[in-house]
């Protein structure tokens, strides 16, 4: 079979359950919902419907009445695949594609799915495998033949045809075990690719945000025309990494991040976090958040809860963006203006018009001089262990032996020097 270029025709579906009704409006849930959507290659999203629910039915999720009638609108619509904003059982998936004649994708394998296509970093890759692996495992008897299609990703928006499961089943296994074997290793080396990172001269800018919040439209716009921008990609970095130059500032590179979103599934965590490492190798955190989005406080604290689970702590610089003044009222916009300049570290932008961001980047600059700075520390021979951390932490610049010990030029962050005089 050729490759088919038509995209997939998707339906959203998010199921408003009352017995499971979290802060998250239904409405607000489904747009979200159809965000994702969008996130993934060949997907065209023709329609979206929030259903109500008292209790979710265990065989088939929906009632049968509610079934037949969302059959009818996926027929007239010649829907292929429908995506449920929300959990769903192997069983329910297998009933529903029966009823429906069309794949199903739930909430976790639709973020799988968008993992697999943003992980950069080889343990981010790893983690995404295995758990999509783990996730196909209970979902080998669904594959619809007459779907099949040709894609990257994960496959489980056009995957192959029913095959012998119990084979497949085993192949599965079988890769796990050879994953969690290169995650071992690769998680033993991990030290040494943060020792390469270090070596970089230029402290790390890492923006991070709820997704859709404009993250990648402000780093194409820092890394564009606005700052003299080298494009450049370092060998030992991600590629969504920039060196950029601040006007009146040093260089630094500059970060983009996967999206933070809320109600992760449990099984995706580890892979998340793995596709954030970059984070925790940050001078200064830049959090960027939809101002116009009205759940843009919950998002904010889902990420905020997020980068707390990290490690990220409050020692860290950090920075809060109000992004897209640009979709409120004049007014609104004014009042955002106004109270960001009266909170320290709080900037209200447009990544698109460029509004607010020469104070940004001065800001990033003023945050950045007090992060790395440079001390003279001597050190004597009975000290090898404050030495060896040093080394470790890949902060010193200049040694010379003396006769007592070692007199040492170091450049390092406010952190690193509490840590070592804690030693």
């Amino acid at each position: 079979m050729g490759h088919d270029r038509t995209p997939t025709r998707a339906w959203v579906v998010h199921p408003d359950i009352k017995s499971d009704r979290d802060r998250r409006d239904a409405v607000s849930a489904l747009e979200e919902g159809v965000a994702l959507a969008k996130a993934l290659p060949d997907i065209e999203v023709i329609g979206s419907d929030v259903v109500r629910l008292p209790k979710a039915h265990a065989g088939m999720l929906f009632g049968s009445g509610k079934i037949e009638e969302l059959r009818d609108q996926f027929k007239a619509n010649e829907v292929e695949l429908v995506l449920i904003d929300g959990p769903v059982s192997p069983v329910q998936q297998r009933n529903l594609e029966k009823a429906w004649k069309v794949k199903i994708l739930d909430r976790t394998g639709l973020i799988l799915e968008i993992f697999s296509d943003r992980a950069r970093t080889r343990e981010g890759v790893l983690q995404v495998e295995m758990a999509a692996l783990s996730y196909q495992r209970t979902r080998l008897v669904r594959a619809w033949t007459h779907l099949e299609r040709q894609r990257g990703g994960l496959g489980f928006v056009g995957g192959p045809g029913e095959t012998q499961i119990e084979a497949d089943r085993r192949a599965i296994d079988e890769q796990l075990v050879r994953l969690r074997r290169q995650l071992d290793k690769v998680v033993k080396t991990r030290t040494l690719h943060r020792a390469a990172r270090a070596k970089v001269p230029y402290p790390i800018v890492a923006l991070v945000g709820y997704t859709n919040a404009g993250k990648s439209t402000l780093f194409n716009r820092l890394t564009g025309a606005e700052v003299m921008a080298k494009d450049m990609l370092f060998a030992t970095l991600d590629p969504t990494m920039r060196r950029v130059e601040l006007p009146d500032g040093p260089e630094i590179i500059l970060s983009d991040t996967v999206g933070f979103i809320s109600d992760l599934p449990t099984e995706l965590v580890a892979a998340f976090r793995a596709t954030l490492e970059e984070v925790l190798a940050a001078d200064v955190v830049v959090h960027v958040r939809d101002i116009s989005h009205e759940e843009s406080q919950n998002q904010a604290d889902d990420v905020e809860a997020i980068l707390t689970s990290l490690g990220v702590d409050d020692s860290r610089a950090r920075i809060e963006v109000w992004n897209k003044l640009d979709l409120l009222s004049e007014d609104e916009a004014e009042a955002r203006r106004q109270r960001a300049e009266r909170e320290d570290g709080i900037h209200a932008i447009s990544a698109i018009s460029g509004e607010g961001l020469p104070r940004l980047l001065a800001d990033i600059a003023e945050k950045l001089r007090s992060v790395r700075h440079e001390d003279d520390i001597t050190l004597t021979f009975a000290q090898g262990k404050q030495r060896a951390w040093l080394f470790e932490q890949d902060v010193v610049q200049k040694e010379v032996q003396t006769e007592t010990g070692f007199e040492l030029t170091v450049l390092w962050t406010e952190t690193q020097k509490k840590r070592f005089a804690g030693l």
